[in-house]
């Protein structure tokens, strides 16, 4: 299953200056097709950040290197890290970057891949002063790294909110995503990673809070409709559980 409803795929699509999303092919987790997107920063001395890498072909390679040469691989939480490898293969002076969790998920799966640093809550030198970044806390399974790209304004998440569209998934799948919590246009956490947060509320919504004082005008999500205005008030919506 190919198509996401979110072509073209494989194609770097422009958000705003210095940054575009790429659509990639649907995959399976958990039996079940989600859509994958990657995010691409051009920082100021033209190298670029690429978010979340999606698949790879020769096609979206040839593109890519029209934007710049890429320089950083980010692997944000322990489920998006799985096109790293391809990435690595094809661009072998790129750092890679994890976020906790996502080495070790990575050698327990014997993928082959290796990362060069660790994401933390503060943005390392090669961005700093580009991309804001906080390793979202509360919960002892989900630690996603998030980011914010001054420039444009732009909160990049993965997993934090999911935003299916009914219309774009299967017919059989259109019933349960709003059970999950992850239906366009209410998308949000989804409420078995919610239950992880349980204990970790405080801390959580002191991260959230956190986003919306970057003030981002959007929000790309990897899954989903993504926001490409209002960001603030979608981030109080989709966390309004942890805000009220």
């Amino acid at each position: 299953m190919n198509g996401t409803g979110y072509e073209p795929l494989d194609t770097p699509k422009p958000v705003a200056d210095d940054i575009w999303v790429v659509d990639g092919p649907a995959i399976r987790f958990y039996g079940l097709p989600f859509s994958t997107r990657a995010t691409i920063v051009r920082l100021a001395n033209g190298a670029l950040w690429v978010h979340s890498p999606t698949r790879l072909d020769d096609e979206l390679k040839k593109r890519v290197m029209a934007l710049g040469p890429v320089a950083h691989l980010v692997a944000p939480n322990w489920i998006h890290y799985a096109y790293v490898a391809q990435w690595q293969a094809a661009f072998p002076e790129a750092k890679s970057w994890a976020a906790p969790g996502v080495a070790a998920r990575a050698r327990k799966h014997g993928l082959d891949v290796a990362f060069d640093h660790d994401l933390t809550r503060e943005p390392p030198s090669a961005w700093e002063g580009e991309i804001d970044q906080l390793i979202v806390r509360g919960s002892d399974v989900h630690r996603e790294a998030v980011f914010h790209h001054r420039a444009s304004r732009t909160l990049i998440l993965t997993d934090l909110i999911e935003n299916f569209e009914p219309r774009k998934l299967p017919w059989w799948l259109r019933p349960v995503v709003p059970l999950v919590g992850v239906a366009d246009p209410d998308g949000k956490m989804p409420r078995d990673m919610r239950a992880t947060f349980r204990k970790g509320r405080d801390a959580l919504r002191a991260d959230v809070e956190r986003m919306i004082n970057w003030r981002p005008e959007r929000v790309i999500l990897a899954h989903g409709r993504w926001y490409d205005r209002e960001g603030v008030a979608e981030l109080r919506r989709a966390f309004r559980w942890i805000l009220d």
